[in-house]
C-alpha cells in the first residue's frame, strides 16, 4: 500500500470504531464489556488532581484486520500468555480531568449520547466524581477522531461543555480542514473529515484555539508532538510540586498488544510507521523517567506506569 492508501486505511478504521458498534453482522456476539463501577478515579499530583473518568467502553470481535502486521495467530498467543480472552478485545474510552486550583481542564471527551449503548458514560461518571460539565473552563484535544472529539457536542446540536474553551492541535486541525485532503482521501474515509468539520464547525470562533505541539497549553499543561496515530495528535505532560503525569491519548490502542508488542499496528494508525517511532520514543521517556500515565484506551483505571518488558512494555495500573 502506498502513504494515501495507508492514511486512508486508518481513517476508514477510526471511523468504523467512532460511529458503528464495530460488530460484524457475520461475527459471532461477544457479549457486552464490563464497565467500571465507579467509574473514575483520583490521583494527586503536587497541588493538582488528575482524575481519569471512564465514558465507557467497546466489545470488538478480533479478527485478521485488527493488527496488521502480526498474524491473527500470533496476536491471540501474546493474549493468551496475559491470561486474556483471544476472540475479542475490550476498548475502554477514557477521557482525564485535570483539576489545577479553581481551574479544570478536560482532555478529550468520549462520545456523550452520540455513540454505542455502552458508552456515554462521562457526565454520570463526571457528576459521581463531583464535578459537572458546566464547570469545565477549558477542553483540550489530543486528536480529531470521533470517540475524542464528538463528546464536545450532545445529539440535540448543543455544547456540552458551554462555558470551555477548546484548545485544539494546530496541525491536526489544518489537517482535517483541508479540502484538498478530504477530496483525496478513499470515499470510505471521507466521513472522518466530515465529523471533524461537522463538531468543531459548532464551537464558537472565540472559543477554539490553535496551539503547537510543544506549547505549554495551561500553565503546568504542556503538548507534546505525538504524530503518526493522525497528522497532528499530541500527548500532554502535566507537572506539579516536582510530580509529573503524561496522558499518552492514542499512542497505543489496547495496551496488552500494542504496548507489550510496539512495532504492531493497529488498523486505526493513520501512518503506522511513524506512530511506530512515536510510541517508542514517548514510552521509553516515561520508563526512563518512572513517570505517572494514563492513555484513552487503557484498562481501568487506566492510571499507573509503564516499565519494560522484553522488546516492549507492560502496564502497571495504580493500586
Amino acid at each position: 500500500m502506498d502513504r494515501r492508501h495507508v492514511l486512508g486505511a486508518g481513517i476508514a478504521g477510526a471511523s468504523m470504531l467512532t460511529f458503528s458498534s464495530v460488530l460484524s453482522q457475520s461475527a459471532p456476539n461477544p457479549g457486552a464489556p464490563t464497565l467500571p463501577e465507579p467509574g473514575f478515579r483520583k490521583m494527586t499530583l503536587g497541588s493538582i488532581e488528575v482524575y481519569a473518568i471512564n465514558d465507557g467502553a467497546l466489545r470488538r470481535p478480533l479478527g485478521d484486520e485488527f493488527v496488521r502486521n502480526a498474524p491473527l495467530e500470533q496476536v491471540k498467543a501474546l493474549l493468551a500468555a496475559q491470561n486474556l480472552p483471544t476472540d475479542y478485545v475490550d476498548i475502554p474510552f477514557t477521557p482525564y480531568l485535570i483539576v489545577s486550583g479553581g481551574t479544570k481542564f478536560l482532555i478529550d471527551t468520549g462520545f456523550a449520547d452520540n455513540g454505542p449503548p455502552t458508552t456515554g458514560k462521562l457526565r454520570a461518571n463526571m457528576a459521581a466524581a463531583g464535578h459537572k460539565p458546566e464547570e469545565i473552563n477549558h477542553v483540550i484535544l489530543s486528536h480529531f477522531h470521533g470517540d475524542h472529539i464528538n463528546g464536545l457536542i450532545n445529539k440535540a446540536g448543543e455544547l456540552v461543555f458551554p462555558n470551555a474553551t477548546v484548545h485544539v492541535p494546530a496541525p491536526e486541525f489544518a489537517f482535517w480542514m483541508d479540502d484538498a485532503k478530504m477530496n483525496a482521501a478513499p470515499p470510505a474515509a471521507q466521513g472522518a473529515f466530515q465529523n471533524a468539520r461537522r463538531v468543531l464547525g459548532k464551537i464558537p470562533t472565540n472559543k477554539l484555539v490553535r496551539f503547537e505541539a510543544g506549547a505549554e497549553v495551561a500553565p503546568g499543561i504542556q503538548s507534546v508532538a505525538a504524530h503518526g496515530h493522525t497528522p497532528g495528535m499530541c500527548v500532554f505532560t502535566v507537572r506539579s510540586q516536582g510530580q509529573s503525569f503524561m496522558y499518552t491519548a492514542d499512542v497505543t490502542n489496547v495496551p496488552s498488544l500494542f504496548a507489550r508488542s510496539p512495532d504492531w499496528a493497529v488498523t486505526f494508525d493513520m501512518d503506522p510507521e511513524m506512530a511506530r517511532q512515536t510510541r517508542r520514543r514517548i514510552f521509553d521517556q516515561l520508563v526512563k523517567d518512572k513517570m505517572a500515565m494514563g492513555g484513552f484506551h487503557f484498562p481501568f483505571p487506566a492510571l499507573g506506569t509503564l516499565e519494560a518488558s522484553g522488546g516492549g512494555y507492560q502496564f502497571k495500573a495504580m493500586a
